[in-house]
């Protein structure tokens, strides 16, 4: 009896719950969502983890202290001697012990150059992030750009769908021509040839962005959403300048580049000082039957002062200093060259927008064709002029609208963090 009554709720349950998974399967993605995935998914960027920490045990070894040296010796074994029932009555045992004594600080100098080492090296790998996340972001802009470009010619062509069961109920009730009819279905050949384009583009920008985020989700079932307009949002560029010379991870390691140089010419200096050696020893010598001395090793750096290495490293502070310098350059060039890009895009924008914007004067003339054509105070070639002008208005709109923000993408690479958002 129970089971007969929980079949009738369980149904009605298990079908809801059935319905929901295409729709679970098919939640789009944000760009926060995005970049959270790519950050965790990457194999390049996952790559570039492992140099880090690679760096660190760099770290490990330049502290290590230098291991002592034993020496073990037996000497006067006389298995020959007079008297063979006492071959170890001479016998002299020997122990030392030896150690390297670093000065002027070798130890402490080698970890602060691989601990500036592991710096660089993070610094590094947010420049990867830096260039990899902008690459992301285009490719995320251009599956929305896609999106909106497949939308625009879905509706397209429905419209123009629309208008030709209109021509076709007039033909038949013989208010227009047959050549009329004729020409606007041919016209129609350009309608679904962009929505069959935009198809295509719309997965292929999909496969692209699935590709970097290293997923197998398939195609029809990976979406992503977020605003795709035109929102001006420009600071003056000496902010822009500021905020890069902070925020690029390349300048920084150029920065941390002559830190390191400077801590390895400290390094060469020091390696250039004598060490000394320590040593004990405990041997035996009949009567005595234990002894032990101590010895101080030190060497005579006559000819070998590390001179080249010292040299070496003064040049690699200029070089660093002269890296730093290009890289700072660099970074002014790239946030002036990205930043009149935006400004460009934002000013063929805006024209497109408001009510007498090109955007609602193409729409206005397009029905306002439509509605004089079909009381027949328009000629057909007008008419279809119009709906030509519209669907290019639009698709120059959608495309600008996309190059803004892959401007903006390009401006928030150069400037090293997400100014525009």
């Amino acid at each position: 009896m129970r089971r007969r009554l929980m079949v009738p709720i369980l149904v009605p349950i298990l079908g809801v719950i059935w319905a929901c998974l295409p729709a679970c399967a098919q939640t789009a993605l944000t760009w926060e969502q995005v970049k959270a995935r790519f950050e965790t998914a990457n194999p390049t960027l996952r790559a570039g983890q492992l140099n880090i920490a690679e760096s660190k045990t760099l770290e490990t070894t330049a502290y290590l202290r230098p291991n002592p040296s034993m020496t073990v010796s037996v000497d006067q074994f006389e298995p020959f001697s007079g008297n063979p029932y006492r071959p170890l009555g001479f016998l002299l045992p020997f122990v030392s012990f030896d150690y390297l004594h670093e000065r002027q600080h070798k130890r402490e100098l080698r970890l602060e150059s691989a601990q500036k080492g592991t710096s660089i090296a993070e610094s590094q790998q947010l420049d990867l992030e830096r260039t990899m996340l902008f690459t992301l972001h285009s490719a995320f802009v251009q599956t929305l750009q896609a999106k909106q470009l497949l939308a625009q010619a879905q509706a397209n062509l429905d419209y123009y769908n629309k208008e030709l069961a209109i021509f076709r109920s007039r033909y038949q009730s013989g208010g227009i021509a047959r050549v009329d009819v004729d020409r606007m279905l041919l016209q129609r050949v350009q309608y679904e040839s962009d929505y069959q384009g935009a198809l295509v583009n719309a997965r292929t920008a999909k496969i692209t962005l699935r590709l970097m985020l290293n997923e197998q989700t398939p195609v029809d079932k990976f979406d992503v959403t977020g605003p795709f307009e035109f929102k001006e949002q420009v600071l003056p560029l000496e902010e822009f300048h500021t905020i890069a010379e902070a925020a690029r991870p390349d300048l920084k390691a150029a920065v941390q580049a002559i830190e390191k140089a400077e801590t390895d010419h400290k390094l060469a200096v020091a390696n250039g000082s004598v060490d000394p050696s320590f040593g004990m020893d405990f041997a035996r010598n009949p009567p005595i039957p234990l002894y032990m001395g101590f010895s101080v090793s030190i060497p005579l750096r006559i000819f070998d002062r590390n001179q080249g290495e010292k040299a070496r490293t003064e040049i690699d502070i200029a070089h660093a200093g002269r890296q730093k310098d290009a890289s700072a350059a660099q970074v002014f060039s790239d946030v002036d060259s990205a930043y009149f890009t935006l400004i460009s895009s934002a000013s063929l924008l805006k024209p497109y927008q408001g009510p007498d914007g090109y955007l609602a004067t193409a729409t206005r003339v397009r029905d306002t064709m439509s509605f004089s054509y079909q009381r027949g105070a328009a000629s057909l070639v007008d008419y279809l002029d119009a709906q030509r002008d519209y669907r290019a208005t639009y698709v120059a709109y959608l495309n600008l609208v996309g190059s803004y923000l892959t401007a903006a993408s390009q401006l928030n690479l150069a400037v090293g963090r997400e100014v525009i958002q």
